[in-house]
């Protein structure tokens, strides 16, 4: 792929994919798309950045200890570089970590060996999040014969040797699997989505309090749009960036949205501000803060001629 294309670069729609945000770059890795009967996994050796203020994609080859094509993994963010846990390969359920350094440009995968303490047994479609230099694996176990649906937590330490331990923690969301929780304050994280017992698509959110252990259900813009198998970031202002993932077990096409941000407002008035009046007469009252942002996202939606890709 060359690089002089880049504005014509998109992601493919995907599902069971990872995803991190490091600085104003959305990261995508792994995942599946359905071709005809089949269902396929994505190349292992790239990863896909997508520029949350330009809204334009890029992709990096990457190199070193390559994980396997999977899907259902789980990763996160930590010092500038992406750890992932888990997923289902070829071969079946994994319970591997690896990381791969986000910020140097070269994109080398490491495997990485814990040295202490017992790792979680394989696993696949789960979700983690980083809480003061740990890193946090809540797993979803399912009994084949009751389908009751457990949570817990697991933690691994990227500071001090590599130790797993488990914590508990109280359940008030209903039973789910390919959910996603985002860590959106240093004690919260957001839980949005996912397959519940009984096998509806969920478009519920919830806060979980980490030092209280209690969960609080929150309202969002989007009700209506359940999502399962996709990806939720963490971006700035509070930002909740969702990618890819299926609706009803149909794959989306590869759309970004945000929730709980003032993105929803900035886009509304950098669409509409040169044909409404009042939007354009009251620019000038926004907090220097936001007008700062809309201004960007206005020459973000500057008409022009479409260019030939």
């Amino acid at each position: 792929i060359q690089q002089t294309n880049l504005f014509c670069l998109v992601a493919r729609e995907r599902s069971g994919h990872t995803a991190v945000v490091e600085e104003n770059l959305l990261y995508v890795w792994g995942g599946y798309m359905s071709i005809a009967d089949d269902e396929v996994f994505l190349p292992n050796d790239e990863i896909w950045a997508y520029d949350l203020q330009q809204g334009v994609w890029e992709v990096f080859h990457m190199t070193g200890e390559v994980p396997p094509s999977m899907s259902g993994t789980c990763g996160c963010s930590l010092n500038g570089h992406m750890y992932i846990f888990g997923g289902c390969d070829d071969n079946g359920q994994t319970n591997q970590i690896y990381c791969v350094n986000l910020t140097d440009g070269k994109y080398t995968w490491k495997k990485i060996i814990h040295e202490m303490g017992s790792p979680p047994s394989p696993r696949d479609k789960l979700s983690c999040w980083i809480y003061k230099g740990s890193w946090n694996e809540p797993q979803t176990h399912v009994n084949a014969t009751t389908r009751c649906y457990v949570f817990a937590k697991f933690v691994f330490d990227c500071i001090v040797q590599y130790i797993f331990y488990r914590i508990p923690v109280t359940n008030n969301p209903v039973g789910r699997s390919w959910h996603t929780l985002t860590a959106v304050s240093d004690s919260t994280l957001f839980l949005f989505g996912g397959l519940s017992v009984d096998c509806k698509p969920m478009s519920d959110g919830w806060l979980l309090d980490v030092e209280t252990k209690k969960w609080r259900e929150v309202e969002h813009p989007y009700k209506n749009k359940p999502r399962l198998w996709h990806t939720a970031c963490p971006g700035k202002d509070s930002d909740v960036v969702v990618f890819g993932g299926s609706c009803d077990y149909i794959l989306l096409v590869d759309t970004v949205n945000f929730l709980f941000s003032d993105r929803i407002c900035e886009d509304y008035i950098a669409k509409n501000v040169r044909n409404n009046d009042m939007l354009r007469n009251q620019l000038t009252l926004l907090p220097p803060k936001l007008l700062t942002a809309v201004q960007r996202r206005i020459s973000f939606y500057r008409p022009s001629k479409k260019k030939q890709c």
